[in-house]
């Protein structure tokens, strides 16, 4: 029997990374265009968001596991979008100052052989300083990705000010790779059903 295969529909390195590290091989299929979805609650939305974006790689596929994700920041119920310039991204920090705000991650894995759909979502809550002027000035000069995400990224230069986070840190970066590999043990999937991905030290 030849090995399955995950198929990333995105062009992050970072969740090809996380699923690399964890010794797994997958093929990146970003999706075509970014799905209008419309706001009403982050769990939904961001599940929405990553159903739309594995479909729309499925559709192109006869076979594979497709994975699609996406994260959103949130506090208070008001999403964080990727702020447009310097001044929406200090006012992004500013706010999250000194609060606990939530990252939450929606997948969707669609397998091609066994004709399955499965959507969930892992929520991971962050607690950050207080931040002076000065701190949010240096993050925004030094964080080289902080107009592509929701205002920070904890594998970077936020670290320096979140003390702590409850829930899994995988899916703050972006896949919530233990959950999806539970899903697919769910399946019925064993861990020497898929490509392996070397990892050299």
């Amino acid at each position: 029997m030849s090995k399955v295969k995950l198929i990333l529909a995105s062009n992050s390195k970072w969740r090809k990374q996380i699923i690399n590290m964890a010794g797994l091989k997958c093929e990146q299929i970003p999706s075509s265009g970014d799905p209008e979805i419309e706001f009403q609650n982050p769990d939904d939305y961001v599940m929405k968001l990553a159903y739309s974006k594995a479909k729309e790689v499925a559709s192109r596929l006869d076979e594979g596991i497709i994975i699609g994700a996406d994260t959103i920041g949130y506090l208070d119920g008001k999403p964080f979008e990727k702020p447009k310039n310097r001044e929406e991204a200090f006012n992004n920090m500013k706010e999250l100052s000194g609060k606990v705000n939530y990252a939450v991650t929606g997948c969707a894995v669609i397998d091609k052989y066994l004709d399955k759909e499965i959507v969930f979502c892992e929520k991971v809550k962050v607690y950050f300083d207080e931040l002076t002027d000065e701190e949010i000035n240096w993050y925004i000069d030094n964080e080289s990705t902080v107009y592509e995400c929701a205002g920070y990224s904890l594998e970077t230069c936020a670290s320096l000010f979140t003390p702590k986070i409850e829930g899994d840190y995988k899916a703050i970066i972006g896949l919530p790779i233990h959950r999806i590999y539970k899903e697919l043990k769910n399946l019925g999937y064993n861990i020497s059903d898929f490509e392996t991905e070397r990892n050299d030290t």
